[in-house]
């Protein structure tokens, strides 16, 4: 039976749900490709001790998938109350920096510290704090100080370090934190394939991970999470910038108004993929089967609408973490997925700017693929030929082989690619037929079908980019 290529990729957060031998391999089985460690909810050694027990499961599978690490990013947060408050409409409330656990103040007003002493500094008066995930809003009064009076709007429990959302404030954190720092020495040190920055909200955060990484000896490429309104002004630099984006739409949700969400989503899948660079769409694409075993009707079209409008990945959070039916999560995906790229019509996109001969050759290749009812073959060694393949979104399988250990785990990222690690012969015609030997031994392909390749080859003595049609012998 010929195995077919599932072109939008999964990603799912590990955690106590999913951390255990047993269920890491019912997921690998089940088809995830990237396996996501929130630095939020980690410590080091659960870290070192889960990256080696996914490598060890993918081993044991025969199916290996890639890690990324999520490295938390700058973030404001409450620090610690007394016990839960309680806040009430048009009560006055102040936020401090540096006056301890919180208290009531001599004007007999409830109080909480915040971690972040440039808090009072970076906002106005009449601007908005949002709490926990927007439970609470406030509309800030007055600054003295390092004190910031504000009014409740929206009442609701304000407990221990409880995040804080300021829409539309530029907030002067640094893009990576002494923590995070630690947390991505861990991520070098077991030599992982992806970080994913959270709360990027200009091009020079990444250019100064890009230089830490690089000054590390770390290969890893670097997923920006658009997460605020100054990210999403800054969405073209961001995503030139990046190796990839997700748009985490729980922390957007809230930064920007809700129905300018399914926009922007939309806005960053195209702009992704006209700067052939791949997209995660990300929070809440299953939330309900945290608890139940089937999906919500709404669930369902919101990821075959992102399947729909081509992004490259999809993530599952709490679904994986501590949700009762992980397995059953990415198998309901696999099913969406499967069905909404029967759909699909087109060949390839036509909206791309395709500028360079190299890119204009791969795309008459996948029109050859496609009228031969075949598939694409491509050999690399930097992902560049496969990137852009992958962008074009053709209706063929892409099959990218490499002799590159790391980049056979990156590859794993980009819609419809399916990536071999191979080591490549210096006879190229050897390298191509070592490629069909394993399509076919694997069930990818069968004996008679027809392939284009796409590789480098001599001319006399220059080596030159070639398509071939050529058929599985």
């Amino acid at each position: 039976m010929k195995r077919t290529v599932h072109k939008t990729k999964i990603i799912f957060t590990i955690g106590p749900a999913t951390q255990d031998e047993a269920t890491l391999e019912k997921l690998i089985k089940a088809g995830v490709d990237i396996c996501r460690i929130n630095m939020a909810h980690a410590d080091h050694a659960w870290t070192r001790e889960i990256i080696q027990r996914v490598r060890k499961v993918c081993d044991k599978v025969g199916r290996h998938i890639a890690i990324m690490m999520d490295v938390k990013g700058p973030e404001i947060r409450t620090c610690d109350v007394p016990e839960t408050y309680e806040l009430e409409k048009d009560e006055i409330f102040e936020f401090t920096y540096g006056e301890g656990i919180g208290s009531t103040t001599e004007e007999g007003l409830r109080r909480v510290d915040v971690n972040y002493p440039g808090f009072s500094k970076d906002i106005n008066e009449g601007d908005t704090i949002l709490v926990d995930s927007g439970l609470i809003r406030l509309r800030v009064l007055r600054i003295e100080g390092s004190r910031v009076r504000c009014q409740v709007l929206i009442p609701g429990p304000m407990g221990n370090r409880r995040h804080i959302n300021l829409p539309g404030v530029r907030v002067n954190l640094p893009a990576l934190t002494k923590k995070d720092q630690g947390d991505v020495d861990v991520g070098i040190e077991q030599e992982i394939e992806f970080f994913a920055l959270s709360f990027v909200r200009e091009p020079k955060d990444l250019e100064e991970f890009h230089t830490y990484l690089e000054d590390h000896g770390s290969k890893a490429k670097i997923i920006a999470k658009i997460e605020d309104q100054q990210a999403i002004a800054n969405l073209d630099g961001i995503i030139k910038a990046s190796d990839g984006l997700m748009v985490a739409r729980g922390d957007l949700g809230i930064e920007c108004p809700f129905e300018d969400l399914p926009i922007i989503q939309t806005r960053a899948i195209n702009t992704c993929v006209q700067g052939t660079k791949p997209v995660i769409v990300a929070t809440h694409m299953l939330e309900s089967m945290i608890e139940s075993p089937i999906p919500t009707r709404a669930e369902v079209t919101d990821i075959a609408n992102a399947i729909r409008e081509q992004a490259d990945c999809v993530m599952l959070s709490g679904e994986t973490t501590v949700g009762k039916y992980p397995v059953e999560c990415v198998e309901t995906i696999q099913r969406i997925a499967t069905r909404i790229e029967e759909e699909e019509t087109q060949v390839l996109r036509k909206d791309l700017s395709l500028r360079l001969p190299r890119s204009k050759m791969l795309r008459s290749a996948a029109y050859l693929a496609s009228d031969l009812d075949g598939s694409l073959v491509v050999f690399t060694r930097r992902g560049i030929f496969a990137q852009k393949l992958s962008s074009l979104r053709p209706n063929v399988p892409i099959y990218a082989f490499t002799d590159n250990p790391v980049l056979f785990k990156q590859l794993l990222i980009m819609r419809g690619v399916e990536p071999f690690f191979m080591e490549f012969d210096h006879d190229h015609e050897t390298t191509i037929q070592r490629a069909f030997g394993r399509l076919k031994r694997q069930g990818w392909r069968k004996e008679g079908d027809p392939i284009v390749v796409i590789t480098k080859m001599y001319a006399g003595e220059k080596l030159i980019d070639s398509t071939q049609i050529r058929a599985i012998d």
